[in-house]
């Protein structure tokens, strides 16, 4: 609704599967190559997101790709299947630090990161397939990353003079939360949906009007994703200062109160991973996560280290990025 037609579907919607098709035990951990627990969190997490694991475990990208050279979906598909299929304790990801510059030219092998914006870089590495990216807007959204990951936003621009409306639309991957004010992940999306006065130097230029006016922006989830992901930021500001309060966030989280059109049922998510980041400033510290397997069952992932957990555990995290799925 809103948006054209795509030109051409890149992945049948109906082929994929939400629900585990192998249930197991857990894989290994995964070395730390100095520095680089904020890739090995992303990709803990990437490996228990069902639809995206069920897609690579049937080796259908890898048998249908020409790609030469770099491809971040043969890499993750080569990577979950040795971490899904290995009986060690502890594997090394080097195909992904070999490629970091690809995947971003921020990332250095021996430099700390940020799990966000290595999440970021490897979902748009992973969605930029060969070819894709002449598409059309609508057809770039019919990827398999896409489609698991993805959904709209609406934007809704009113005059608050002639009270026009002007109402536009934007893919998005993952959503990033102001929490400066927010106890919980609930609130925190409220505001995010929360009409916002813009005004002076902000102010926008009316067409009726045929002048800048205050406005009243607001955003809403105008198409779910069947993955939703969520980054609560917690730089207070760009000295690397965090914001290191406690945010609640449940195990189910219903996104119909903040969708465009607010009518029916609930819109339910199950909550499946957790990235925690430890550490006095947002430049520094370390980055652990945990994911519940395909056995139903949490589990703390530290590195090299795979340790059991239950649910309360896994609440009551200083938490940075959460993982719910449809």
């Amino acid at each position: 609704k809103g948006m054209t037609p795509p030109q051409r579907i890149l992945f049948p919607p109906e082929e994929i599967c939400m629900d585990w098709q192998q249930r197991q035990r857990p894989g290994p951990g995964l070395c730390n190559l100095g520095s680089t627990c904020y890739i090995n969190v992303i990709l803990q997490c990437l490996t228990y997101t069902p639809p995206l694991a069920n897609y690579l475990l049937s080796r259908e990208h890898s048998r249908l790709c020409f790609q030469q050279g770099f491809c971040m979906m043969c890499i993750m598909e080569a990577h979950v299947r040795k971490v899904l299929r290995s009986s060690a304790s502890a594997i090394w990801p080097r195909a992904v630090i070999r490629d970091l510059k690809f995947i971003g030219e921020e990332f250095e092998p021996d430099t700390a990161g940020d799990a966000f914006e290595f999440l970021c870089c490897a979902l748009k590495a992973m969605q930029s397939l060969s070819g894709s990216s002449n598409l059309d807007i609508s057809s770039q959204t019919t990827t398999i990353v896409h489609q698991i990951f993805g959904g709209l936003l609406k934007s809704r621009v009113t005059c608050l003079r002639c009270q026009g409306v002007s109402d536009s639309y934007k893919a998005f991957l993952h959503i990033l939360l102001d929490i400066k004010e927010a106890s919980s992940l609930t609130e925190a999306l409220e505001d995010f949906v929360t009409p916002k006065q813009l005004d002076g130097k902000n102010c926008f230029k009316c067409r009726k009007c045929e002048k800048k006016v205050t406005i009243s922006k607001r955003f809403t989830v105008h198409q779910v994703p069947k993955v939703f992901t969520v980054c609560l930021e917690r730089a207070a500001d760009h000295t690397g200062k965090k914001i290191s309060m406690f945010v609640e966030y449940p195990e189910y989280l219903d996104l119909l109160p903040y969708m465009s059109d607010t009518a029916g049922e609930p819109l339910l998510y199950s909550l499946y991973a957790v990235v925690v980041h430890s550490g006095d400033t947002c430049l520094d510290g370390h980055f652990f996560c945990y994911t519940k397997a395909s056995n139903g069952l949490w589990y703390k992932m530290d590195d090299e280290s795979v340790d059991n957990c239950g649910i309360h555990a896994v609440l009551r995290q200083q938490a940075y990025l959460l993982f719910y799925a449809r």
